[in-house]
């Protein structure tokens, strides 16, 4: 499948802002599934400094602010071919040892809520596979969807006791389940196609957990499958904070809006 994507991020600032930096983790890569064809990352009030490969060998470009602006806008747009691997990503690789990937982070910090789900899917299962379909099943069920109950900086254990929130949310008490069961897992940023609408409100978020003999598993707890050619895989991480879109900072005490315009089409 050929996927188009336009991805506009535009920050308005009631004053005028004198510096700021921002990360941008907007570049997907050719790897298991999808082959980027073409991309562009577009800068209006700003400029790129530098572009890098951060530790989980996501490209990152770092991004000022031109003095005195009021608006940044970042307009990334490509096209990228896809397949299905059943949510098969494989081995590892990238400067991140896997072992780290066992790690809990502030926002995936097991806690009595987390314990109580893991004990609700009991131990029968096939194989580990089945487990982790199980786990993921039984967090859509805990945490209906639902925006607007969360936000960048809610943990797994808030969002499991708000029975509310989105993908990033399924993301992280989904990897904070899995590393209690002592795999690997790490959270990914992306492109999802919806099959009913080519306009969307944000990136989608889903996770990955490292299985022995077969490797990086990717499941998207929101929708309830794994992730197919419908996917585009952008950034990964521990958490959200290692593979936000955007993350950054900036001097003074101007205002800030955001807005987000994104279409993935076939």
């Amino acid at each position: 499948m050929r996927l188009t994507i336009s991805h506009q991020t535009t920050y308005q600032y009631d004053q005028p802002v004198h510096y700021g930096l921002q990360q941008v983790r907007l570049t997907p890569k050719s790897r298991a599934g999808q082959t980027v064809l073409n991309w562009t990352v577009e800068i209006t009030g700003g400029k790129r400094e530098v572009e890098f490969d951060d530790q989980h060998n996501n490209r990152v470009q770092l991004v000022s602010f031109s003095a005195g602006q009021t608006e940044i806008a970042i307009l990334c747009s490509g096209e990228v071919e896809t397949t299905s691997t059943h949510g098969i990503i494989g081995e590892h690789g990238g400067f991140t040892p896997l072992w780290i990937f066992k790690r809990p982070t502030d926002l995936t910090q097991p806690g009595p809520r987390l314990q109580s789900l893991l004990g609700s899917i009991g131990d029968q299962f096939e194989n580990d596979i089945a487990r982790l379909h199980a786990l993921s099943a039984t967090i859509l069920i805990a945490v209906t969807y639902e925006s607007g109950q969360t936000h960048s900086s809610t943990t797994s254990e808030e969002a499991l006791v708000a029975g509310r929130g989105v993908c990033q949310d399924h993301a992280h008490i989904f990897i904070a389940a899995a590393r209690t069961l002592g795999f690997p897992a790490r959270y990914v940023s992306g492109y999802l196609m919806m099959d009913d609408q080519s306009a969307e409100d944000a990136s989608h978020a889903w996770a990955e957990v490292y299985v022995k003999d077969i490797g990086w598993l990717g499941f998207d707890i929101s929708n309830g499958i794994s992730p197919d050619e419908r996917h585009i895989r952008v950034a990964t991480g521990l958490d959200y904070r290692d593979a936000a879109p955007m993350s950054g900072m900036r001097l003074g005490d101007s205002e800030e809006s955001m807005q987000v315009t994104l279409q993935v089409q076939q």
